[in-house]
């Protein structure tokens, strides 16, 4: 009877070793890459972290600039309905305490001819920037669509004027305005500025980026020169139109030295110089000061407001394409 035996071949070392080897290996890349991932992970974090505050920061920067901007404003309007003693008390008010009051706007009218200036500022402003849109379009749209003959010349010395300081042009100005008897008159107010440098170089630019397809197409179909103004110059043109009359309009309603100039009477004066007739060193009343400085800047605040967005576009128009 035979017996089978079953005879075991031992591994070979280095068999063993190599795949104690790989095995090794493979744990060491599996650590390496969970270690990446976790400091990925941990600067991902870090990151969006650091994004966060930084957005925070900003905020709070510019909360803390929108304060110092509107704080004034604010206390204008208050400090116009407050009494006399809510503005006098100390630490100051910022708010009526004592119960709202109307007699600094109406203490303000009875100094000034409230009225009267209001319609002088506002008729003389509206005026000045109707004259200075038409003119400035009307320049542009030659030199740019009808290209007039030297128009590069015509357009350098228009742009010269904007090197010109408007101070030095005060005397010469105010000497015409009295060889002509028109010394406290409304006409006085709005002559020297019925046309700007600075808009038909606005309007200039804007034009520029016109595609001159439409026009020659415009031409082709028999349009004349009046109707390719109106029909597709002017609604193209309606941005920096804006932006020229909301600028002209900011700009000639805050005058205040060339009014004082040329007019005498309170009745010819505009409302930035009555503000000023509301100061009194024997009888000081920062309520009433107050109040004329709000019936001053309302109409800047509701046009700021409102076309904030049309100023922007029109004093870049030009820059990029």
């Amino acid at each position: 009877m035979s017996v089978a035996t079953t005879t075991t071949i031992p591994a070979k070392p280095k068999a063993i070793k190599a795949a104690a080897a790989a095995d090794a290996k493979d744990t060491k890349e599996i650590r390496a890459e969970r270690s990446k991932a976790k400091a990925s992970g941990l600067a991902a974090n870090f990151s969006h972290a650091r994004y966060v505050a930084s957005k925070i920061f900003g905020l709070l920067v510019l909360v803390l600039l929108g304060v110092i901007v509107i704080f004034p404003v604010y206390y204008s309007f208050a400090g116009t309905l407050m009494q006399q003693q809510d503005i006098a008390a100390y630490p100051p008010a910022i708010w009526p305490k004592h119960g709202i009051t109307w007699g600094n706007l109406a203490t303000a009218a009875q100094i000034i001819p409230l009225f009267r200036q209001y319609v002088n500022s506002f008729g003389s402003t509206l005026i000045i920037t109707v004259a200075q849109v038409l003119t400035s379009t009307l320049v542009a749209y030659a030199l740019v669509v009808l290209k007039v003959r030297g128009a590069s010349v015509w357009f350098t010395l228009f742009l010269g004027t904007m090197m010109i300081p408007g101070e030095s042009v005060i005397i010469p100005n105010y000497l015409t305005i009295s060889s002509l008897g028109l010394r406290n008159t409304f006409l006085a107010l709005i002559l020297p500025y019925l046309a700007s440098g600075f808009g038909i170089f606005m309007m200039y630019s804007f034009m520029r980026q016109f595609p001159m397809e439409l026009v020659e197409a415009a031409r082709i179909d028999g349009a004349s020169n009046l109707r390719l103004l109106w029909s597709i110059v002017l609604p193209l043109s309606r941005p920096a139109i804006a932006s020229l009359a909301i600028y002209t309009f900011l700009t000639h309603w805050n005058g205040f030295f060339w009014p004082l100039l040329v007019t005498e009477t309170p009745e010819m004066q505009t409302i930035q110089i009555g503000i000023t007739q509301l100061q009194s060193p024997d009888n000081f009343n920062p309520g009433l000061v107050m109040a004329g400085a709000v019936l001053a800047v309302i109409p800047t605040l509701l046009i700021v407001i409102l076309g904030q967005r049309q100023i922007v576009r029109g004093l870049t128009a030009g820059s990029t394409k």
